[in-house]
């Protein structure tokens, strides 16, 4: 990155590359879609794996040293228990999506769908539904603060594993979550965010598809009316959007 030489495997580089790759499209997958689960399995193994995008067919579990310490369920029960837990996500309308996106990231840990890449997708699929539900954690480095506490993390999932209940797995990811949103925010007081700030964000986000106030507005929460209003018109007058259709029903796209 940076045009600076970098030294690692090609396997390394690899999967550096593809990660990025996936969480730059964080917010363009339907996070209700089995298809959609696959296709970023597919983008984050591309050129590592030959199952990319598929689920395993062998027998897999998890080591710690030469110790098994989690067998996950058998490969012909893996499509029934991805679609139950998809449907069980999509129907739970009254649970707040920080424990949603927590259950949903051990269930994935816990029937390890893949040959490889379970654990990048259990924590990639559950900040995309974090950022769903708020952008900023789009910029939340929640994977950092899961590294720095890698052996606190296997151990939450191997006592959940252990009670039959992803109760303390939850804890230790909101517990991820908190300091992760704390750091974020003693590393940004202070910080103003103008709306060059946020166009340049809506650019990014939208890209080249035709885009209402109602949406500029859902990406940014926070910002009223009159604000998204100021920001259009700003884009407007200097070109950097254009518009279609009048009144209500206006359109913008980023030229």
């Amino acid at each position: 990155m940076d045009n600076k030489k970098v030294l690692g495997s090609k396997k390394e580089i690899f999967e550096v590359k593809n990660k990025i790759a996936l969480y730059e499209d964080v917010e363009k997958f339907k996070l209700e879609s089995i298809k959609s689960f696959l296709e970023a399995h597919s983008k984050l193994m591309r050129g590592l794996i030959e199952s990319s995008g598929r689920y395993r067919s062998g027998n897999v579990g998890v080591l710690k040293g030469k110790v098994v310490k989690h067998v996950a369920p058998k490969p012909l029960m893996v499509p029934e228990l991805m679609s139950s837990l998809f449907t069980w996500a999509k129907k739970q309308k009254d649970l707040h999506v920080l424990i949603k996106s927590c259950v949903v990231h051990y269930e994935i840990e816990f029937i390890h769908p893949f040959e490889d890449g379970n654990g990048r997708m259990g924590r990639f699929w559950q900040t995309a539904l974090l950022t769903k539900f708020n952008p900023v954690f789009k910029y939340v480095p929640i994977e950092s603060l899961i590294n720095e506490n890698q052996k606190k993390y296997y151990a939450a999932f191997e006592a959940s594993d252990r009670a039959g209940t992803s109760t303390e797995f939850i804890e230790f990811m909101l517990s991820i979550i908190l300091e992760s949103l704390r750091e974020f925010d003693a590393q940004n007081k202070g910080l103003v965010v103008t709306s060059l700030d946020r166009i340049g964000r809506a650019k990014d986000h939208f890209g080249v598809i035709t885009f209402s106030r109602k949406e500029y507005m859902e990406l940014f929460k926070t910002i009223s009316s009159a604000t998204a209003s100021r920001d259009l018109k700003e884009g407007v007058s200097s070109r950097v959007l254009t518009t279609y259709g009048e009144k209500n029903q206006t359109l913008y796209r980023f030229n």
